[in-house]
């Protein structure tokens, strides 16, 4: 229970709605009472005008018999009319201010889940991210709705009526309540068998929503490899091993309406047993028993609610628990400052060193360079070299293992986090479309751009002729992660969303890997007058696509084993001259086919 505390902080904060709810559930118990009273005193009344004209039949009064029997008739039909108003309120407060919380929660858990850094993404699963946000959110509004509801239901209705029955025999009531304490042992003993179930069944369903999740953004994969059946099978396993978690969970639940049932049906026939020797003795009334019946049948959902308000209740804990390690997680990304800033654009490498803090391999040894205002840095290297943590690095995506990172000549982690991201204008190696026409990808990182800008970005990434070829144009649907576009459109649709913010600093992480030889020459050249204005990053694999840039750096195993200008570095014979006529002989060869 210890993890739905976390839950105090939205009770607090609508307080006002649950006290009216609160009020509603008590009217509404109380309404839901006087029919009993009144059952009682129609039974007396009977038994009275029985024994009346059995001693005097001539004095018999029908007439007043019948008006106080519709009067009590109509007292019962009101208050049941009374009660079920009010439980109506009582659900429109309490039920809906769990749809309040609900939307709170998810609210907190989304905005927790864009704190956290790249790290955190890589240690857990999408399936499990999404399932933490909807599947056990839901689990935990039950708890703050029909849970609680119930629970002031089932106290307030204990206490008034346990009282009423009290006040008229306590030894009737005593017998009554018998099997009560019996029926909260056993919900104590199994509650806890729920909680471990419950737990076992939500980490089984983050493990399918996970294999689905991968199975659909892998689908071109499974298709070409033909592995469809073999998908098929493994989820077939994972279901399977739901549904038995499942059947687990519900055998458990299971036992709780047969039990209450029997201890309730216990309840009645002592009821009208020790009823029946207390009217012999006259120490109550005929209409006491049937009054008294009615309570142990007014008690049969408040008492059967306590085992599906405690099923509810150790669901809730176990989801809630899942949610909150993710909460209790502190981003490792945190924003130093809210003072704003206007980077210039110049960062200095010194002595940097990164190891990525899951896997513990070591991307960048020592490394120094320097990037000034408006100049533009190429890096070059083999896959794995250390050239894609550079980029995350400045945009402090990580922060480093050893050195330090000057940005403007201030610690990059000292400087506002959201000025330095919104300054650069990234195209990451794997270019991310989002499900949306091309036209608001291009424009995501702007609010209500004009057509004409966007039109322009989409020239100087050279992908304004394949746009209008599309049907609908700029306003065609790009699908999940922008899967009705070759790699090389979605690559410059991600060309154009970032020149389009007119970044200080723009950074190229290999983002012209999927277009031919042409086309690089054309965008590179079409973003020569953007590069000259601002600080650039190029990183790539291909020396053509850098071997324009003020200076080059070469990078090996994580470290700079050359650098200079184009020609310098043809001058050493070194490393970057050997990649380079390399790939000049594989373009030549590729022409002459």
């Amino acid at each position: 229970m210890k993890s739905l505390w976390v839950l105090n902080k939205y009770f607090y904060k609508y307080r006002g709605r649950l006290i009216v709810g609160i009020l509603f559930v008590t009217i509404s118990v109380i309404f839901g009472v006087f029919p009993a009273q009144y059952v009682r005193e129609s039974f007396n009344v009977v038994q009275e005008a029985i024994q009346g004209y059995q001693n005097n039949p001539e004095d018999f009064d029908q007439s007043s018999l019948r008006s106080k029997l519709i009067l009590y008739g109509l007292i019962i039909i009101g208050a049941s009319l009374l009660k079920g108003v009010f439980m109506f309120f009582m659900r429109q407060t309490i039920i809906v201010v769990s749809r309040y919380i609900e939307y709170d929660m998810k609210n907190e858990i989304f905005d927790q889940y864009q704190k956290l850094s790249l790290a955190f993404y890589k240690r857990n699963n999408t399936g499990d991210l999404m399932n933490r946000i909807s599947e056990d959110v839901s689990r935990v509004r039950m708890y703050l709705g029909p849970a609680i509801m119930y629970t002031i239901n089932v106290v307030l209705s204990l206490i008034i009526i346990i009282s009423i029955m009290l006040s008229i025999n306590m030894r009737l009531t005593l017998y009554v309540l018998l099997p009560l304490p019996i029926l909260a042992v056993l919900i104590y003993y199994i509650s806890h068998k729920i909680n471990v179930k419950s737990e076992q069944v939500q980490r089984q369903l983050s493990n399918i929503s996970t294999f689905v999740q991968e199975a659909f953004s892998g689908i071109r994969v499974l298709k070409a490899y033909v592995r469809e059946e073999k998908s098929i099978g493994d989820f077939s396993d994972e279901a399977n091993t739901y549904l038995q978690k499942q059947k687990e969970l519900f055998r458990i639940n299971a036992l709780f309406f047969p039990i209450m049932i029997l201890l309730i049906g216990l309840s009645t026939i002592l009821t009208i047993y020790i009823g029946g020797q207390e009217a012999i003795k006259g120490t109550i009334t005929a209409g006491n028993i049937a009054e008294f019946i009615i309570y142990v049948n007014m008690l049969t959902w408040p008492v059967a609610s306590i085992g599906w308000v405690t099923s509810l209740v150790q669901r809730a804990a176990a989801s809630q628990e899942r949610i909150n390690e993710f909460l209790n997680v502190t981003p490792e990304i945190s924003n130093p400052s809210d003072e704003p800033i206007e980077l210039k654009g110049s960062v200095v490498f010194e002595n940097v060193s990164f190891t990525y803090p899951d896997t513990g391999i070591k991307a960048l040894d020592k490394i120094n360079f320097e990037i000034k205002e408006g100049s533009s840095l190429a890096i070059i290297g083999k896959t794995g070299s250390g050239k894609s943590t550079i980029a995350s690095l400045i945009g402090r995506l990580y922060d480093v293992t050893e050195g330090g990172i000057l940005i403007d000549n201030k610690d990059i982690r000292t400087v506002n986090l959201n000025h330095l991201r919104r300054s650069i204008g990234y195209v990451p190696q794997e270019a991310f479309l989002f499900s949306d026409t091309i036209r608001n990808n291009i424009g995501f990182g702007l609010k209500d751009v004009p057509f004409e800008q966007i039109e322009a970005a989409a020239r100087n990434a050279e992908i304004h002729t394949n746009i209008i070829d599309f049907k609908a144009g700029y306003e065609t649907r790009v699908g999940e992660r922008g899967i009705t576009l070759s790699g090389g459109q979605k690559q410059r649709v991600s060309i154009a969303r970032a020149i389009i913010k007119q970044p200080r600093f723009l950074i190229f992480d290999d983002c012209l890997s999927a277009v031919d030889t042409e086309t690089e020459e054309k965008i590179l050249s079409n973003l020569k007058k953007l590069i000259e204005k601002r600080t650039t990053l190029i990183i790539s694999h291909r020396v053509s696509s850098v071997k324009h840039a003020d200076k080059i750096i070469v990078l090996e195993n994580g470290s700079i084993i050359e650098q200079g200008t184009h020609e310098e570095l043809m001058q050493k014979n070194g490393y970057y001259k050997a990649m380079y006529e390399q790939q000049l002989l594989e373009d030549t060869q590729k022409k002459a086919v």
